[in-house]
């Protein structure tokens, strides 16, 4: 049976959906050889990502791989991320955790240095996906399991509680409402379900909160919701 390495190698690396002229995005994808759980990801006929190259530690060769997004899968972020952030030196792309590991304080320095986070058994391949897609215009996919990890990940002195609230009172109750679901992982068209609202109206209503929070998108303002400090990779 071959390897799912194997797989992506012969049937992505290289290639472009239905032998049409190279778009989309280039993903790469940094782990150990044979150790990408998800054989089946990316699709073929995936409309958005053309090409996923496999890069195994130390991620030699990632600079030149073109990578719009690199997808990081490790068992331990805390180790794993900072060697990956060597590797890529200056290059500019985005990065998307996958692992297992649900261990708050990784969740929160692998947020705050702009990386999204997704758990292992936590997610489906639309929201990895969907996770890539986001990275590209600058915000930061959490899986369900990563966003408790990154509620509870700070602790909550008087302080912080006292700045907290002081920010939220900008937000009306529909604005909070959206907010909280926004911080457990939701998209806007989730959202817009569980509030019986358009997704248009969703996301009118968290370009308003942007801009009272004084962010650029989603990350900040969940950040900043849960009062915790962005940081931005140099």
């Amino acid at each position: 049976m071959r390897s799912p390495w194997h797989i992506l190698t012969s049937q992505h690396v290289g290639t472009t959906v239905s032998g049409a002229r190279p778009r989309g995005l280039t993903v790469a994808l940094a782990c150990a050889e044979g150790d990408w759980p998800h054989a089946d990801w990316p699709a073929p006929d995936d409309p958005y990502i053309v090409r996923a190259v496999p890069m195994a530690p130390p991620y030699r060769g990632l600079r030149g791989s073109g990578a719009d997004v690199v997808v990081l899968r490790c068992e331990d972020p805390s180790d794993s991320f900072p060697e990956l952030l060597k590797a890529m030196g200056a290059m500019s792309a985005p990065v998307v955790v996958v692992t297992p590991c649900r261990d708050a304080e990784t969740v929160v320095e692998a947020f705050r240095g702009g990386a999204g986070y997704l758990v292992e058994g936590d997610y489906c391949a639309r929201m990895l996906s969907s996770a890539v897609m986001a990275a590209t215009v600058g915000h930061t996919y959490l899986s369900p399991d990563a966003c408790v990890a990154l509620r509870d990940g700070s602790p909550w002195t008087p302080d912080r509680g006292e700045a907290v609230e002081r920010l939220r009172s900008l937000l009306s109750t529909r604005e909070r409402q959206i907010m909280e679901l926004l911080s457990t992982g939701l998209g806007a068209q989730e959202i817009g379900l569980r509030l019986k609202l358009s997704e248009k109206t969703v996301r009118n209503n968290l370009s308003n909160i942007y801009a009272k929070l004084d962010v650029r998108g989603g990350t900040e303002a969940v950040l900043k919701w849960l009062g915790a400090t962005p940081s931005v990779r140099a």
